[in-house]
Protein backbone atom coordinates (compact mmCIF):
# COMPACT_ATOMS: atom_id res chain seq x y z
CA UNK A 1 0.00 0.00 0.00
CA UNK A 2 1.72 3.37 -0.57
CA UNK A 3 1.48 6.32 1.32
CA UNK A 4 -2.56 6.75 1.97
CA UNK A 5 -5.67 6.47 0.83
CA UNK A 6 -8.59 8.95 1.04
CA UNK A 7 -12.48 9.08 1.28
CA UNK A 8 -15.29 10.92 1.71
CA UNK A 9 -18.57 9.77 3.94
CA UNK A 10 -21.42 11.88 4.57
CA UNK A 11 -24.25 11.90 6.75
CA UNK A 12 -26.95 14.90 6.97
CA UNK A 13 -25.07 18.14 6.70
CA UNK A 14 -21.98 16.78 7.92
CA UNK A 15 -18.91 15.70 5.51
CA UNK A 16 -15.99 13.86 6.97
CA UNK A 17 -12.89 13.66 5.03
CA UNK A 18 -10.71 10.21 5.73
CA UNK A 19 -6.70 9.59 5.12
CA UNK A 20 -5.96 5.70 5.78
CA UNK A 21 -2.57 4.88 6.18
CA UNK A 22 -1.03 1.60 7.87
CA UNK A 23 0.00 2.27 11.39
CA UNK A 24 -0.80 1.08 14.51
CA UNK A 25 -4.34 1.99 15.12
CA UNK A 26 -4.37 5.49 16.27
CA UNK A 27 -7.96 7.55 15.16
CA UNK A 28 -7.66 10.95 14.86
CA UNK A 29 -10.51 13.57 14.21
CA UNK A 30 -9.58 17.17 13.88
CA UNK A 31 -6.52 16.71 15.50
CA UNK A 32 -8.14 15.28 18.53
CA UNK A 33 -8.59 11.52 19.89
CA UNK A 34 -11.59 9.95 18.83
CA UNK A 35 -12.43 8.92 21.89
CA UNK A 36 -12.05 12.70 23.56
CA UNK A 37 -13.75 14.23 20.65
CA UNK A 38 -17.27 11.80 20.76
CA UNK A 39 -17.49 11.20 24.51
CA UNK A 40 -20.55 8.93 24.26
CA UNK A 41 -19.48 5.41 23.67
CA UNK A 42 -21.77 4.01 21.08
CA UNK A 43 -20.58 7.19 18.45
CA UNK A 44 -17.36 6.07 19.25
CA UNK A 45 -18.69 2.16 18.27
CA UNK A 46 -19.84 3.97 15.15
CA UNK A 47 -15.98 4.99 13.96
CA UNK A 48 -14.58 1.89 14.62
CA UNK A 49 -17.24 -0.76 13.32
CA UNK A 50 -15.58 -0.89 9.85
CA UNK A 51 -12.00 -0.94 10.89
CA UNK A 52 -13.86 -4.36 13.29
CA UNK A 53 -15.60 -5.94 11.00
CA UNK A 54 -12.26 -6.34 8.72
CA UNK A 55 -10.54 -7.10 11.87
CA UNK A 56 -8.01 -4.51 11.21
CA UNK A 57 -8.45 -1.97 14.22
CA UNK A 58 -4.91 -2.43 14.99
CA UNK A 59 -3.54 -1.73 11.56
CA UNK A 60 -4.46 1.35 10.17
CA UNK A 61 -3.87 4.76 11.29
CA UNK A 62 -6.99 6.74 10.31
CA UNK A 63 -7.15 10.51 10.17
CA UNK A 64 -10.51 12.66 9.93
CA UNK A 65 -11.75 15.83 8.95
CA UNK A 66 -14.64 16.35 10.35
CA UNK A 67 -17.16 19.70 9.37
CA UNK A 68 -20.86 20.31 9.56
CA UNK A 69 -23.85 18.82 11.20
CA UNK A 70 -24.09 17.26 14.76
CA UNK A 71 -21.60 14.74 16.06
CA UNK A 72 -24.21 11.80 15.47
CA UNK A 73 -24.01 12.48 12.08
CA UNK A 74 -20.15 13.14 11.70
CA UNK A 75 -19.93 9.69 13.22
CA UNK A 76 -21.97 8.26 10.66
CA UNK A 77 -20.26 10.00 8.01
CA UNK A 78 -16.58 8.33 9.54
CA UNK A 79 -18.23 5.02 9.65
CA UNK A 80 -19.55 5.15 5.85
CA UNK A 81 -15.96 7.17 4.79
CA UNK A 82 -13.74 4.59 6.82
CA UNK A 83 -15.49 1.71 5.02
CA UNK A 84 -14.64 3.29 1.49
CA UNK A 85 -11.25 3.93 2.12
CA UNK A 86 -10.88 0.33 3.40
CA UNK A 87 -12.60 -0.62 0.38
CA UNK A 88 -9.05 1.20 -1.50
CA UNK A 89 -6.99 -0.49 0.76
CA UNK A 90 -8.20 -4.09 -0.77
CA UNK A 91 -10.94 -4.84 -2.84
CA UNK A 92 -11.62 -8.49 -0.83
CA UNK A 93 -13.07 -6.38 2.46
CA UNK A 94 -16.28 -5.44 0.04
CA UNK A 95 -18.52 -8.57 1.35
CA UNK A 96 -18.06 -8.32 4.64
CA UNK A 97 -18.18 -4.47 4.86
CA UNK A 98 -21.56 -4.79 2.46
CA UNK A 99 -22.91 -7.30 5.06
CA UNK A 100 -22.17 -4.94 7.60
CA UNK A 101 -24.01 -2.13 6.20
CA UNK A 102 -21.36 0.21 6.08
CA UNK A 103 -21.36 0.97 2.48
CA UNK A 104 -24.63 2.39 2.47
CA UNK A 105 -25.20 6.27 2.44
CA UNK A 106 -28.18 7.10 4.71
CA UNK A 107 -30.34 8.96 2.14
CA UNK A 108 -32.59 10.82 5.23
CA UNK A 109 -32.71 14.33 5.95
CA UNK A 110 -34.51 17.36 7.19
CA UNK A 111 -37.54 17.60 6.02
CA UNK A 112 -38.57 21.03 4.42
CA UNK A 113 -40.84 23.17 6.63
CA UNK A 114 -44.24 23.82 4.34
CA UNK A 115 -46.12 27.04 4.06
CA UNK A 116 -49.11 27.30 6.62
CA UNK A 117 -47.51 25.15 9.16
CA UNK A 118 -44.87 25.99 12.44
CA UNK A 119 -42.80 23.42 10.88
CA UNK A 120 -42.50 20.26 8.32
CA UNK A 121 -46.10 18.42 9.70
CA UNK A 122 -46.87 20.73 12.67
CA UNK A 123 -49.67 22.92 12.10
CA UNK A 124 -50.47 26.24 13.90
CA UNK A 125 -52.66 25.56 16.57
CA UNK A 126 -56.44 25.38 15.94
CA UNK A 127 -58.98 27.43 18.13
CA UNK A 128 -62.88 27.01 17.76
CA UNK A 129 -63.78 30.49 19.24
Amino acid sequence: MEKQKNAVGRRKEAVTRIFLSKGDGKITINNKNYKEYFPLVYLQNQVEAPLKTVESLDKFDVKINAAGGGLKGQAEAAKLGIARALLEVNPEYRPALKAAGHLKRDPRGVERKKFGHKKARRSYQFSKR
